[in-house]
Parts: C-alpha cells; sequence; structure tokens
C-alpha cells in the first residue's frame, strides 16, 4: 500500500500547520496501522508545487525540510509521461477537476489499487477508483 501524497497533504505535513498537520499524522498513523508496509508516492508535480512557497518566501530552512522528504530513499516517485497526462484530460473531461488535480488523480492511479490518496481537496472523491483520503 502506498500513501500518495497530494501537494496539500504534504505541505500541511510539513508546515506543521494545526489542525491539518495532526490529521495528516492521524491518517497516517491509522493507515500504518492497517497497512503495516505502507510506502509513501508523489509525483513531480506535488515536488514542484510544495517547493514554490518556501523558495518565494525565500524561506530556506522550510525548502530544506521538504527536501528532506524529497529524499528519502523509500519515496515512490511517479513521472509525468504521456499516458498520466492522457488520464489527466480524460479525468478533467468526466470529473470536471482543473488541470493540476487532473494530473494528481492521473499520477496517483498509476500506482494501481493499492494507494491512499491523502489531501484537502473532497473534490478528488468524484474520480472513479481513487481512494480518497480528505485530511480537513
Amino acid at each position: 500500500m502506498i500513501a500518495f501524497f497530494d501537494a496539500s497533504a504534504l505541505i500541511y505535513l510539513i508546515e506543521g500547520k494545526e489542525p491539518f498537520a495532526s490529521n495528516v499524522r492521524k491518517k497516517l498513523a491509522a493507515a500504518a496501522k492497517q497497512y503495516p508496509d505502507l510506502g509513501s508516492g508523489m509525483s513531480r508535480l506535488s515536488w514542484l508545487e510544495c517547493r514554490v512557497g518556501p523558495m518565494k518566501a525565500n524561506d530556506n530552512a522550510l525548502l530544506a525540510a521538504f527536501d528532506a522528504f524529497f529524499a528519502r530513499t523509500d519515496l515512490v516517485w511517479v513521472e509525468l509521461t504521456k499516458d498520466v497526462v492522457e488520464l489527466a484530460a480524460a479525468i478533467r473531461v468526466k470529473h470536471g477537476l482543473r488541470t493540476p488535480d487532473s494530473l494528481q488523480a492521473a499520477s496517483c492511479l498509476q500506482l494501481g489499487t493499492n494507494h491512499l490518496f491523502l489531501t484537502g481537496d473532497a473534490a478528488f472523491k468524484r474520480v472513479t477508483g481513487l481512494n480518497v483520503k480528505v485530511l480537513a
């Protein structure tokens, strides 16, 4: 099982703003208890979105905290391949999600059925096959 981090979920976790950070930690703890082999995954789009805020604010400490997470050797990366982009287009048409959200959903679906999609946005629940865990 892989916990796939939408950018919002990882931002909540790394930046530590409450009550969001606690919600992410609780969902992760519950998932780890249910799935002892729980891994972590994310798309390159999340990498981009998580780094923009600290870069704009010139917050090198926060940027380093994100980069430490991204450097984890057990992190599963989903690249934005042609297949991901094609699926994202279909998701956008069918479910009306914005392009970045469609790319996130399509990225997660590349992992197969054994995933938990961690996000702060309930709109992802519209996507068939996406096992969404809303953190708000």
